[in-house]
């Protein structure tokens, strides 16, 4: 299978279990931009990130090769969902919350493969794009998270509202507030994108 595979998550979750290797490595491929950015911005830790998003596949593996896996017609929230988890596990165990800061590691605009342009709007495009993260990083937890798995994991507020506990208005709050707070700060700051 090649990483254009135009099989269905759901065949190539099929093809796993039937012992197709090549299906996982086509899963892995087709989401691991999503994921990485999603888990990377949560932890702030490139390394961090890189040990958390492979223990996702280690359970994704774990999970459907002992058959538990139940499709419920989407993949990558249910990938989504267990990478949140693996984020919030790790902040119960080292008993604090994510610090809200920026990191100096790899811009996650590079992350999410942004289109090659010239040097001059690279630059242009990498100042927004930390200046967006400093605004996302003024944001409460609970309003940046939304934000992130809503413009980042291109998750429905349906598939925030199963990850997040909450309901779907409690994330559409989320992120209107989130968006008001970050006019705000693009006011007060007066920050230009």
């Amino acid at each position: 299978m090649t990483t254009q595979n135009p099989a269905t998550d759901t065949q190539l979750v099929i093809a796993f279990q039937n012992g197709n290797s090549e299906a996982l490595e086509v899963l892995v491929h087709r989401y691991k931009d999503k994921l990485f950015s999603s888990i990377l911005f949560l932890v702030k830790d490139k390394f961090l990130a890189e040990d958390m998003f492979q223990d996702v596949f280690i359970k994704i593996i774990d999970t459907i090769r002992n058959n538990r896996y139940t499709e419920e017609g989407k993949f990558l929230p249910w990938a989504m969902r267990i990478a949140h988890n693996l984020c919030v596990d790790h902040f119960r165990k080292v008993k604090r919350t994510p610090a809200i800061r920026t990191s100096d590691d790899r811009d996650i605009f590079e992350v999410l493969n942004m289109v090659e342009d010239g040097a001059d709007k690279k630059m242009m495009q990498g100042e927004s794009h930390d200046r967006i993260r400093v605004m996302l990083d003024l944001l409460p937890e609970e309003q940046r998270e939304v934000i992130v798995l809503r413009h980042y994991a291109d998750m429905s507020f349906k598939e925030i509202s199963v990850m997040t506990n909450c309901s779907i208005n409690t994330a559409l709050g989320r992120m209107r507030y989130g968006l008001i707070n970050m006019r705000k700060i693009l006011t007060e700051k007066q920050i230009a994108l």
